[in-house]
């Protein structure tokens, strides 16, 4: 075995200068020094010795199953069926890619063609994308779309959303000098509607989160479709399509654009990654023009047969150039087809089964949780439950790992005219004995810190 374990590492210095840093340290600054890891291998270590000292350090890792978590705030553990990973793990799937001679790959198309189908029933409208890369890229994409529509630049959100979606639309919209406007939410935890009304006019898009980042189903989605139409703007929609078997859909209640995230189906959480981010919109011309992506439609062949095609691909500079309505080079083909197959072996009654119970399970968490905390807001959760301390969280927090459980996302750092608040979250996968766990350890935590 030679010297070094990786083919370019000599000429790692004159490869990081060529790209415009001094050092790998300085390509890698933005990473935090606390989650990285360097493994400094003596030369000459085996291959297999290699592989023992690596796992070792993957060995730290603990699964869900293993240490319970309550984290949420937009990664979930759902139980996906075992024939889903068997089934994406066939190698027509498995090695097809980006189909640029896309014809001949006629299964992928089918299945892409079938995801498309099946998100579009589920969220009520015509015309559905064969996926983006999460639900943050869809939402910087759905802003860029309305400004592109609406010939305006202003696009008004929630300030209660993801922080880090926050980060992916403003990066999204910045080099094309939109602005973002924040509406900040009521006493209930939800959007309020006067100061949408104040912020809404000359606005390209609207947007609102089903349920929102507190875990809050919002009472008033059909009221901001019409301050959004009213002021002729698009009203979009971002979803959690786990919700969608309890919920009416949300192009039932006005949207003309919704996206989400697919991955809630048929995929583990993966340390918060691939997803597939949701994308549909109305049978409108002029939106379906402007959307991102791709879409695969179904024809006839020059026999009269079935057959899958590339419909629309509007999304890059080898179709359209400097035209093209995304940068966008290619998808989560894979993660979309795994959803597909996830919410076909579900069903309609599978899906409304599984709302029904991730909705019972928020309930009984806080019951559960509202012994040790407080919950500012008031409403139905679903997955996510905003919870309030009188003891810093991020210390609780700690212990809590110390107990061998992982609490909620801090949110104080975002948001801190919520004070010591964290996000929890449950899923179908939840167990009652987890909860247990985890409220007799916050008691003994708070009741510590107290002394």
């Amino acid at each position: 075995m030679g010297k070094q374990y990786l083919p370019n590492l000599a000429h790692k210095e004159e490869m990081v200068k060529e790209i415009g840093f001094d050092s790998i340290d300085e390509l890698f600054s933005d990473v935090p020094r606390e989650v990285m890891h360097e493994f400094n291998l003596p030369e000459g270590k085996s291959e297999y010795e290699v592989f023992l000292e690596m796992n070792q350090v993957l060995n730290k890792n603990k699964t869900v199953l293993e240490m319970p978590s309550f984290l949420g705030a937009g990664t979930y553990f759902h139980y996906v069926p075992a024939h889903v990973k068997y089934l994406i793990e066939r190698s027509e799937f498995l090695t097809a890619y980006t189909p640029y001679q896309a014809e001949i790959s006629q299964g992928m198309l089918q299945a892409l063609f079938e995801y498309q189908s099946l998100i579009a029933e589920l969220v009520g409208l015509e015309i559905v994308n064969a996926s983006m890369y999460d639900w943050g890229t869809a939402l910087g994409e759905a802003a860029l779309m309305a400004a592109r529509v609406t010939k305006k630049n202003k696009f008004v959100v929630p300030k209660h959303m993801s922080p880090e979606r926050k980060k992916v639309l403003e990066t999204y919209v910045a080099g094309a000098g939109m602005e973002i406007v924040y509406v900040d939410w009521n006493e209930k935890g939800q959007i309020d509607l006067e100061k949408l009304k104040e912020n809404v006019e000359n606005a390209a898009g609207v947007y609102i989160e089903m349920p929102n980042f507190f875990g809050l189903i919002e009472e008033n989605i059909v009221e901001v479709s019409e301050i959004a139409h009213d002021s002729r703007a698009l009203f979009v929609v971002g979803v959690d399509p786990t919700i969608l078997g309890i919920v009416e859909a949300p192009g039932e209640l006005g949207a003309d654009v919704v996206i989400g995230e697919a991955a809630f189906f048929g995929n583990p959480m993966n340390f918060g990654g691939p997803r597939a981010g949701i994308f549909a919109t109305r049978n409108d011309k002029k939106l379906i023009r402007q959307m991102p992506g791709r879409i695969i439609g179904m024809t006839k062949d020059a026999d009269g047969k079935r057959a899958f095609v590339m419909t629309l691909q509007t999304r890059e500079q080898h179709i359209r150039r400097a035209k093209a309505t995304s940068n966008i080079c290619s998808n989560e083909a894979l993660v979309a087809v795994a959803a597909a197959i996830h919410l076909a072996s579900l069903g309609p009654q599978g899906l409304r089964k599984l709302g029904e119970i991730i909705l019972k399970n928020t309930a009984y968490f806080k019951k559960r949780i509202s012994e040790v905390a407080e919950l500012p807001f008031d409403g139905i959760n679903f997955k996510d439950v905003l919870v309030q301390f009188e003891v810093p969280y991020d210390v609780i927090h700690e212990r809590l790992l110390g107990k061998n459980i992982h609490g909620g996302y801090y949110v104080k750092p975002h948001f801190p005219e919520l004070g010591e608040s964290a996000l929890f979250a449950v899923t179908e996968t939840t167990r009652k004995e987890w909860i247990e766990k985890l409220i007799v350890a916050l008691k003994e935590i708070i009741a510590e810190a107290e002394l």
